[in-house]
């Protein structure tokens, strides 16, 4: 069983811990931190303990077509964001928990092993059935998405309900990502850009995530999550849905079920940390798409990252 240490540290009142969502895998993700950090090194391994298959290699190694399939990218990110934890909590680099953990998409399942309610073990195991799920009902249910920047989310969600389009996250102000059918996409991407957004990307991904498409991906994870008891977030979870604290344990499963379907809501995620008192932020993992947004909502927060040796380096020298 792992255990990335967070016990035996004092709780901060004013630090929040983020794990990024699918989009932030490398080909050579957690190499580093593996070989140098005995820590990073267990929880690697563990994972290709629970799942049975050499992740490690494939986050390591690739190949890039193999590592960015679903069902292979979401266990790789909540691995490679926890190695980041366990290594930075072992050398002393991180020497508070968070006050609250948060988690982008996938992401939530990283923060709810970092709050000690689920085992490493399981939770990696859930991910990649979460990941297989979502895959299935891609190929069943084609979708696409797309990134609306300059808009805010009631005008974009009444154009999105007019083209049977759907809100996906809602990331900072300005930044939203729609997603459904390619026509109804398409459609609501054209009254975007007359409604006033400033720029409309087609993002390049397996389906349309976080929309009703994905609902048999959320009724296969009702009847996984069915028979797993989770233990009281400790800190507190910020829901991906409600973009509100979670504290109790039996409210987590139909938390992971909706937000398959559902909306992120990164940017209320976030305002609602710093309302609770949130001065700085850490995210953990492959990227910088976590902090990039903090910074975006309020430029007051301070922002850090752990993915790689060298930030690892600089908190040790910050002391």
């Amino acid at each position: 069983m792992i255990d990335l240490g967070l016990t035996a540290l004092p709780r901060s009142r004013d630090t929040a811990w983020l794990f990024p969502g699918q989009g932030a895998q490398f080909v050579g993700m957690g190499r580093d931190l593996y070989e140098a950090e005995p820590a990073a090194r267990e929880v690697f391994d563990a994972a290709d303990a629970a799942l049975e298959f050499p992740l490690s290699r494939l986050c390591f190694e690739g190949p890039e077509s193999d590592l960015t399939q679903t069902v292979n990218t979401q266990p790789a990110l909540v691995t490679h964001a926890l190695a980041a934890v366990a290594a930075a909590v072992a050398r002393g680099a991180l020497r508070e928990a968070p006050a609250y953990v948060a988690g982008h998409s996938l992401g939530e399942y990283a923060a709810l092993i970092a709050a000690g309610a689920v085992g490493f073990e399981d939770g990696v195991r859930l991910v990649r059935e979460r990941g297989r799920l979502m895959q299935v009902a891609c190929d069943a249910e084609p979708g696409t998405m797309a990134a609306v920047l300059g808009l805010e989310p009631e005008p974009l969600r009444a154009i999105c309900a007019e083209h049977r389009a759907a809100l996906c996250n809602v990331n900072a102000p300005g930044n939203i990502t729609i997603g459904g059918t390619t026509s109804a996409v398409a459609a609501a991407s054209e009254a975007a850009t007359a409604a006033g957004a400033s720029r409309v990307v087609p993002l390049t991904v397996s389906g349309a995530f976080h929309t009703p498409l994905m609902q048999s991906a959320a009724d296969g994870m009702r009847r996984v999550l069915a028979g797993v008891r989770f233990r009281a977030p400790a800190p507190p979870v910020i829901s991906n849905v409600t973009a509100q604290p979670i504290e109790r344990g039996e409210h987590l499963a139909d938390e992971l079920v909706a937000q398959i379907t559902s909306p992120v809501m990164w940017a209320d995620s976030v305002r609602a940390m710093i309302d609770g008192g949130i001065r700085s932020v850490v995210e953990f993992g492959p990227g910088r798409v976590l902090t990039g947004l903090v910074r975006r909502i309020d430029r007051a927060t301070a922002i850090r990252n752990i993915g790689v040796l060298e930030d690892l380096a600089m908190e040790e020298a910050r002391g």
